[in-house]
């Protein structure tokens, strides 16, 4: 009943640009959860609790970065079940992202492609619509760069986002991982990473004795990283004290829709092609990580089965985006009820 209420929606929203498809169902968001219509299609949310970074997470299934940019939309989402909502990347400065279309449904293969290009209203804005919300649940805020600001400055943007955002953040996530910026993955190379997250740790200390609050950092990685990228990035980490890592990003790999249409399209590859990739790098994660270091899956989960194969494969939570796009709402209590049954 529940998944059939989106069934009846999906084909009205599948006949729109993706884009202004996403954007009508944004606005449209608050409308629904007032009316409880949200949590008709949602179910009842599963309690689940589990801690971690010294944060309670409602149950192990959140939002992912990239659903709500800007943070306008935290109240209504949450009424979706999740155990935890991450929002954002969101940069210093307001940007328009990349021309349009930006953004290709695959639906043969569950997919999606997009090369957004961290469009958002700014840091500012940002701020102002977290704390206007009323959700008392972790929230995770996304911190990226400009894509005018040089990659060699890139620093100087994470450090002014994660000043701004860290008052009003659960936990902080640092994208360095999104393929739609131009140079931005450089910063996963050992030197820069290395370099970037010693000024990160540095100011975050700053921070917790201003704040008199130790808020936890993670690091957003991508899928399409070699076994040395991989040690690397998890000395890295350690070395650095970061809380935790997220994996994955989208890819930028085609293999998996090759001939498919828009697959030629520029951009991260999200969705169903996606979990085998990500899966791959949560297993190298955990191979290289103490068993208590928090990984967070994310990558082609479309049910329970696929959120528990990426607990399987090391993961502590997982995170939702193109699967709620293709599933929707009901997506996240299921996947919530699978954990919490494993466990």
């Amino acid at each position: 009943m529940r998944s059939g209420l989106y069934s009846l929606a999906r084909p009205l929203l599948f006949a729109l640009d993706p884009e202004r498809a996403h954007e009508l169902t944004l606005a449209s968001l608050g409308g629904l959860a007032a009316s409880g219509a949200l949590d008709l299609a949602a179910g009842p949310p599963v309690d689940d609790p589990v801690e971690l970074m010294g944060l309670r997470f409602a149950n192990r299934v959140g939002l992912a970065a990239g659903m709500d940019k800007d943070g306008a939309h935290i109240d209504a989402l949450s009424r979706m079940g999740f155990g935890f909502i991450e929002v954002g990347t969101v940069t210093p400065r307001p940007q328009p992202g990349n021309p349009r279309p930006r953004m290709f449904r695959l639906p043969a293969h569950r997919a999606l492609i997009n090369r957004m290009g961290f469009n958002n209203a700014g840091a500012d804005a940002f701020i102002a619509n977290v704390q206007r919300s009323r959700y008392r649940g972790t929230l995770g805020l996304n911190i990226g760069k400009n894509a005018d600001t040089p990659i060699e400055r890139a620093i100087d943007d994470y450090l002014e986002c994660l000043r701004k955002v860290y008052p009003h953040a659960g936990y902080v996530t640092i994208n360095i991982s999104s393929p739609n910026t131009r140079n931005l993955r450089q910063l996963q190379g050992a030197d820069e990473l290395d370099r970037m997250l010693e000024r990160l740790r540095e100011a975050r200390d700053r921070l917790a004795t201003e704040h008199r609050r130790q808020v936890p950092m993670m690091l957003k990685i991508a899928p399409d990283l070699e076994a040395t990228q991989i040690d690397s990035i998890t000395a890295a980490l350690l070395r650095h004290g970061m809380d935790g890592v997220i994996a994955t990003n989208t890819t930028v790999s085609r293999e998996m829709v090759a001939g498919a249409r828009h697959a030629r399209e520029a951009g991260g590859l999200s969705g169903a092609p996606l979990a085998g990739l990500s899966n791959r790098v949560i297993r190298a994660l955990r191979e290289r990580l103490p068993a208590d270091y928090p990984i967070v899956g994310v990558g082609g989960i479309f049910g329970g089965a696929d959120a528990r194969a990426k607990i399987e494969a090391g993961a502590s939570l997982v995170q939702l985006f193109t699967g709620l796009v293709y599933q929707g709402p009901a997506v996240v209590g299921e996947c919530a009820r699978a954990l919490a049954a494993r466990t």
